[in-house]
Order: C-alpha cells, then sequence, then structure tokens
C-alpha cells in the first residue's frame, strides 16, 4: 500500500473562480458540509432527549446550512459556466444536480422549522425534519462523491505549483 501522492498529468484544470489561485467553491462547501451534518445530529438529539435546545441549534444550523451552501452554489455554477472542461465530465453534471437537490432539501428543511410552530413557538422537526434532515445527508454525500470525482480523477480545480 502505497502513501504516495500521484503526480499531476498535464491536463489538470485550474480553478477560474479562485483566490490566489485557491478554488472558493473549495474553501466553502466546508461549511454547509457540516451544518448538514449538524442539524442532523441536533435532529437525533432532540429526539433522544426531548430538550428544546436541540429545536432552536437545528434551526440555525439549517438556516446557515442553506444561506452559505447558496454561496457555494453560486461559485460551483460560476465555475461549471466558465470552464468547459468541468461541462465535459459527466461527474460535474451530477454533482451540479446533486447539489442543486441539496439546497433544495436544505432549504425545504429550514422553512419546516421557521413556519412550522407559528410565530410563538419553533416547530419541532420530527418527524419531517429528521427525514428531510436524512435526506439532505444523503445528498451532502452524492455531491461530495462526485465533486471528489472531478478533483481526484479529472484533476478539475486544482491549484497547480507552476500557477504560483
Amino acid at each position: 500500500m502505497s502513501n504516495s501522492i500521484p503526480e499531476l498529468s498535464g491536463d489538470a484544470v485550474g480553478s477560474k473562480v479562485a483566490v490566489a489561485g485557491h478554488p472558493i467553491h473549495a474553501m466553502l462547501v466546508a461549511f454547509p458540509i457540516a451544518l448538514v451534518m449538524a442539524t442532523l445530529a441536533c435532529d437525533v438529539f432532540y429526539w433522544w432527549s426531548a430538550d428544546p435546545f436541540w429545536v432552536r441549534a437545528g434551526l440555525w444550523a439549517s438556516g446557515a446550512a442553506f444561506g452559505l451552501g447558496l454561496l457555494a452554489g453560486l461559485s460551483g455554477t460560476a465555475e461549471l459556466l466558465l470552464v468547459r472542461d468541468i461541462r465535459r465530465h459527466s461527474a460535474g453534471w451530477t454533482h451540479f444536480v446533486a447539489a442543486v437537490m441539496l439546497l433544495s432539501v436544505a432549504g425545504a428543511n429550514w422553512a419546516l422549522r421557521l413556519f412550522e410552530g407559528g410565530p410563538a413557538e419553533l416547530g419541532t422537526p420530527l418527524p419531517w425534519g429528521l427525514f428531510l434532515s436524512v435526506l439532505a445527508a444523503v445528498f451532502v454525500g452524492l455531491a461530495g462523491w462526485h465533486g471528489g470525482k472531478l478533483v481526484f480523477e479529472h484533476q478539475i480545480g486544482l491549484m497547480l505549483s507552476g500557477d504560483d
């Protein structure tokens, strides 16, 4: 088993939406991913403990996941539109569709939490919020898998040492 990092081929494609050569999309996606998983954890902890703290934490996590997901999605969409090599790979389109579905589910999850209980109280995330959180986690996995294929198999969005 080798721990060495494979050498980049000559057909690696740098990012067009970057700061100092670092892809903005890659910098942003970690936050909504973590927040989608945190929302799921809040729902499970609420189911387990019935502590209303987890309802409030889940509301904030789901809202932040949706908002930061929109920012990551905008930068990713810009990459898709600006870099022809991304559009040439089916993984690029699959990643895009899974990410749009993820944003849709995350937005629905946040809206459910905002409007379920009315203005005086927060709606409980059970059962539909928990269902949407699990569905969002599935879409995180799908989008992440295909995003990883773009980076690791097709060498899309890499910061190449010659670009310094």
